[in-house]
């Protein structure tokens, strides 16, 4: 039941035009998912949301349009930009004869040509599942029927009810696979957890860059594409930043206008990688002229994901497509950074973006020079242990001079564990102040 047609269908777009002139430009955002689809975007048909009918959504006008450009287009599939009923799906099949797709299940089938990974399939084939259970009455003209046979006459099953039953199984049996792979996902957070190692999440509007800047970043060979939803199985890789030494980045799926509840609904294990991140990098495509807009639609994704209150550093991309930006930060009236100016393709700022997560990340950092005495080989050894010294020295009488970098939390636990170590500590500050003169890191 989850066959997806092949690609290169010829399609006709039908967008509902609305009284606000901003919706308008969703209509070029639907043709750049319906291209993404593999689809042949043959004709446009815009219509009026005014002028609707309940039973096909659209103006019976319209439809008797349509009835005349399908079969001189060849016409394979009509993509619909708007969510449409059950009902309305089926009336409109039946009455032009062509198969109907609207906005939700062509971003699932988008979904589905991009699953790579067993959890991004699992994922996917469960958010289709829960999408066509609201949906199988259309595909049945049969309904009425019962099991017949010696021993099987009565009330029965029907084929409607037996289908639901299959899809209710099912759904079960992948919920229970994508919770232990949620388990060992889970596992892994709590090891970083647990080691001190800060996490960022690159968010943001589809196609606004984030792999290109996560490339920028790794120096990690991952797939890119001026294309919707180009990415949609998260990438995890480390980087060492100064003051803050390792630091997990996870490039995880774009955002989009009234992204689908099943796709979020499936994909809470991925995305609890945003959630349980110290730091997210919301990247943004300064050279689109509704960045505005696009940049409210991923707070309402961030907020229906519990993101909304982690630490956020906005990350405006693309600016070699803008004349007037040049690459730098800017800071906020408490002296943090909190914009960066971008450019991944042509690597400009990447720098600038660089210091920014570290200045950032490293108010939770302790980085100096410690002096341990001979008899303190326990504590060396424990520094050795967690990764936290850069660079060694030993005077003539045995004492080490220690540079380390480690997270509070864990100078804090060893401070608990041997009194008096904090005393011998002398703090580093980094060299780059904010507008106030403040040093960041202490």
């Amino acid at each position: 039941m989850l066959d997806r047609p092949e690609t290169g269908e010829r399609a006709l777009v039908v967008h509902l035009k609305a009284r606000d002139p901003r919706l308008t430009a969703d209509l070029c955002e639907f043709r750049e998912l319906a291209l993404s689809a593999g689809a042949i975007v043959v004709d446009t048909v815009i219509c009026s949301s005014e002028s609707h009918s309940p039973k096909y959504l659209i103006g019976t006008g319209k439809v008797e349009e349509l009835k005349q450009l399908i079969p001189g287009h060849e016409i394979e599939v009509i993509l619909i930009n708007h969510d449409i009923s059950p009902a309305q799906e089926r009336n409109l099949e039946q009455e032009l004869q062509c198969r109907v797709v609207d906005r939700t299940r062509l971003i699932l089938d988008i979904f589905a040509q991009r699953a790579h990974t067993f959890e991004g399939k699992l994922q996917v084939e469960l958010a289709q599942l829960q999408h066509m259970s609201t949906r199988l009455i259309r595909g049945w003209t049969h309904l009425e029927r019962q099991r017949g046979g010696i021993g099987l006459r009565g009330p029965g099953e029907t084929q409607l009810e037996e289908d639901r039953r299959v899809i209710r199984d099912k759904i079960s049996n992948i919920k229970e696979r994508l919770h232990k792979v949620e388990s060992q996902r889970e596992q892994g957070r709590h090891a970083r957890m647990k080691a001190q190692i800060p996490g960022v999440s690159l968010v943001g509007y589809t196609n606004a860059g984030k792999s290109s800047i996560f490339k920028s970043l790794t120096k990690e060979s991952v797939y890119i594409a001026d294309q919707l939803f180009a990415t949609l199985d998260p990438t995890l890789r480390s980087i060492q930043l100064p003051f803050v030494g390792k630091v997990i980045v996870a490039d995880t799926v774009g955002f989009i206008r009234d992204l689908p509840h099943d796709l979020v609904d499936a994909f809470k294990a991925t995305l609890k990688e945003t959630a349980d991140a110290d730091l997210l990098l919301h990247v943004i495509d300064c050279s689109d002229d509704l960045w505005r807009e696009k940049k409210i639609q991923v707070e309402r994704v961030l907020h229906q994901i519990g993101s909304l209150n982690v630490p956020l550093l906005e990350v405006y991309n693309k600016i070699d497509l803008v004349g007037d930006l040049s690459p730098g930060f800017e800071r906020d009236h408490n002296g943090t950074i909190s914009i960066v100016r971008v450019s991944a393709k042509e690597n400009l700022g990447i720098d600038d973006l660089q210091q920014a997560i570290a200045e950032r990340l490293c108010k939770d950092v302790v980085r100096g020079e410690l002096k341990l005495e001979p008899t303190q080989a326990k504590e060396r050894a424990y520094l050795y242990n967690v990764g936290a010294i850069e660079s060694e020295k030993v005077d003539k009488h045995g004492n080490w001079f220690l540079e380390i970098t480690l997270q509070k939390a864990r100078w804090d636990s060893l401070c608990n564990q041997f009194p008096g170590l904090a005393e011998t500590l002398k703090s580093k500050f980094a060299q780059n102040q904010n507008e106030k003169g403040e040093n960041y890191v202490e």
